[in-house]
């Protein structure tokens, strides 16, 4: 992990885990501006970001997308440099033969607020048309998004996540989830 700007391969970098045994991100990330790939539970790459707080963004793709993230490799670098991120996050997608998904059809799911109003029930539907003015409608979001909040909790608790977690409660109200 130097500061160098010649770009190591992706495969000559280790695996790191992305949790630890006491279930945080690696804290060694904290505030590190650099690029990394993001790998499931069999170690197939899900994901290449570069970020300006590498444990933040990390944690962001977590609470995304957490059945995705078990292993990660990274690069740090020591100054904000978006040429040399993009270069290194260009030649490791390319190193990997093929465009992974979180980069590709799915890259909405890893880098946008997750919207809540996608996995309305049936009931929640007809509560939000039957609603009868905006703030009737906004409390009917804010349930949505509370519900999938609850239900992304319990996922991160299951895989021993001991991370803080705070959405961003003015999001809540458009029926959007995305860390504060």
């Amino acid at each position: 992990m130097s500061s160098q700007p010649d770009t190591p391969s992706l495969s000559s970098l280790e695996f790191i885990h992305y949790l630890d045994d006491r279930g945080h991100l690696p804290e060694f990330l904290q505030g590190k501006i650099g690029v990394y790939a993001i790998f499931d539970q069999q170690q197939m790459l899900q994901y290449v970001g570069y970020s300006r707080d590498i444990h933040l963004s990390l944690k962001q793709q977590l609470v995304r997308q957490p059945e995705c993230c078990y292993w990660l490799k990274v690069q740090t670098i020591d100054r904000p440099n978006r040429t040399i991120l993009e270069e290194i996050r260009t030649t490791w997608i390319s190193e990997n033969g093929s465009v992974p998904a979180g980069n590709g059809v799915d890259e909405g799911q890893w880098t946008q607020a997750i919207d809540a109003k996608l996995q309305m029930t049936p009931e929640e539907q007809a509560s939000l048309v039957g609603a009868i003015d905006e703030l009737t409608q906004t409390k009917v979001l804010k349930q949505v998004a509370r519900r999938v909040e609850a239900e992304i909790l319990e996922v991160l608790k299951s895989r021993g996540v001991q991370v803080e977690i705070r959405f961003n409660p003015k999001l809540k109200e458009e029926g959007l989830l995305d860390l504060k």
